[in-house]
C-alpha cells in the first residue's frame, strides 16, 4: 500500500512538472510585449499568418496566374456567388493551397489559399475562407 501511494505521489509530480514546464514554454515563445523571448528567432521558423489583404504587383500577379492555372482545374462560381475581395468562399468550391514553386517565386502568397474559377483566381485566406484578392486572367 505504501509502495503504491508513493507511486501516485511521484505521477502527480511528475505531471506537475511536466505542465509547469509547457506552461511555462508558450509563455516564453509568445510574448505579446516584444521584448526577446528565450527563443532565439533562428530554432524556430517564423511563417506569416495570412491576412484579409494582400498586395501583389503587376509582375506577381502575372506569374501566379500563369503557374497556377497550368496546374489547377478550373471551376464553375456557384450560383449567387460573386467573386470580390472581402466575400467569404462557398463551400461547394474547392480551395487548394499555393503550390510551392508559386510560393517560393511570389513569398507574399504562401500563407494563402487558392480556388480557380473560370477567368479569375481567387487568393484566399484559409483561416476565414475569404477572398484577399481576385487576378483575373488579363493579369
Amino acid at each position: 500500500m505504501k509502495l503504491h501511494l508513493l507511486g501516485v505521489i511521484a505521477a502527480v509530480a511528475l505531471t506537475s512538472a511536466v505542465g509547469a514546464a509547457s506552461a511555462a514554454g508558450n509563455q516564453a515563445t509568445s510574448n505579446p510585449s516584444g521584448s526577446s523571448n528565450s527563443m532565439s528567432k533562428t530554432s524556430m521558423p517564423m511563417q506569416s499568418a495570412a491576412k484579409d489583404s494582400i498586395s501583389l504587383t503587376r509582375s506577381q500577379e502575372r506569374t501566379a496566374w500563369r503557374d497556377i492555372s497550368r496546374e489547377a482545374t478550373s471551376q464553375k462560381a456557384p450560383q449567387h456567388f460573386a467573386a470580390a475581395v472581402g466575400t467569404t468562399v462557398p463551400p461547394a468550391l474547392s480551395i487548394q493551397s499555393i503550390p510551392a514553386k508559386v510560393a517560393t517565386v511570389v513569398s507574399a502568397l504562401k500563407s494563402y489559399d487558392y480556388a480557380l474559377l473560370h477567368g479569375k483566381l481567387l487568393i484566399v485566406n484559409p483561416a476565414d475562407k475569404k477572398v484577399v484578392d481576385v487576378i483575373n486572367r488579363r493579369a
